[in-house]
């Protein structure tokens, strides 16, 4: 029987999560501590690892002579040194597309706000601004439709193409900035246009970040892609942290360069009690959610169990070790 260490459980079952499917392939312990020396300690032996967002560096996997097996609790897998990992024979394991729905559908919920104003509504009408009001109509904020704005998509993954799905079905144009466009981009893409990043910014009444964290994306967007966006325009990051320039948007934000910014990401998190976004004008910052939807996380331990069976059974599936930049 393999011996599975469960890190940052707390960050998958905050309410009770079923966790059987990965209970029945091992000795499973469970270590919510963020403390590095408790985790070297309790990793040393073990067989596989189960993380979310715990760095493991070279040092962390040098230090774990059994390890034959990370499992990652996301998709993304920039937390985790490759290099050292394929040093060392670490098979590393992500869940791609398990979030799709849920990371698509909080990125409309900052898309909506920003064109309705409903949070500035909601609370100035329960601080009875609404009840005191003289007039038969209580408008404060604009409010704008969605139909016929643009969007501009940074990246066009999974969540990429979910997002211009739904976009597509309010009405709206779409664009797209890429690495590699697709093979059948004239087929079921056809309701988009590829362009390089500058046109998609200059154009994008709201700009949405899915694209992974590389050393090309790191601080994409800073204070020269910043410079062609529309004053009227949103940013929405629910990406990672790092793609922004955090300095630069809450430069832009507090200037009026442009309209506001819907944010699920930061570098890093949590938050710190100084972060220049807790300064910032017009934007709403929500704490790493998009992923998380019940059903999510649900199909996400669903997923690790698989990989971890495959590690068993010899046939390793979702290998990230095994990529190259």
């Amino acid at each position: 029987m393999i011996e599975i260490l469960f890190l940052e459980r707390d960050s998958v079952d905050p309410d009770g999560i079923d966790l059987s499917p990965i209970e029945r392939l091992g000795s499973v312990r469970y270590l919510d501590t963020r403390d590095p020396d408790e985790q070297f300690r309790a990793a040393k032996s073990a067989d596989a690892l189960i993380i979310n967002k715990t760095v493991l560096t070279r040092e962390f996997l040098a230090a774990c002579p059994k390890l034959k097996c990370v499992c990652l609790l996301a998709t993304g897998y920039n937390n985790v040194d490759l290099d050292a990992a394929r040093e060392f024979g670490i098979a590393v394991c992500n869940v791609p597309g398990y979030s799709t729905d849920s990371v698509a559908q909080l990125t409309f919920a900052f898309i909506l706000n920003a064109a309705t104003n409903m949070i500035p509504y909601a609370d100035s009408v329960r601080d009875g601004d609404w009840a005191r009001c003289k007039s038969y109509t209580y408008y404060r904020w604009e409010i704008r439709e969605l139909a016929g704005k643009t969007i501009g998509i940074i990246g066009f993954g999974h969540i990429g193409r979910r997002v211009a799905e739904i976009a597509r079905a309010f009405g709206m144009r779409v664009l797209v900035h890429t690495r590699t466009v697709p093979d059948d981009a004239s087929g079921k893409d056809a309701f988009v246009t590829f362009l390089p990043l500058s046109d998609v910014l200059e154009n994008a009444d709201f700009v949405t970040l899915h694209c992974p964290l590389t050393e090309q994306t790191r601080a994409l967007i800073n204070r020269d892609t910043l410079s062609h966006m529309k004053k009227t325009a949103f940013l929405i990051n629910t990406s990672r942290g790092a793609v922004v320039d955090e300095q630069a948007l809450t430069e832009a934000l507090n200037s009026g360069q442009i309209a506001g910014a819907g944010i699920d990401v930061l570098d890093p998190e949590p938050m710190r009690e100084d972060c220049l976004y807790r300064n910032a004008k017009n934007i709403l910052i929500t704490p790493h959610i998009a992923w998380a939807a019940r059903e999510a996380r649900e199909r996400l331990i669903a997923e690790v169990a698989e990989n971890l069976k495959a590690f068993q059974d010899g046939t390793l599936r979702n290998r990230v070790d095994i990529l190259r930049p």
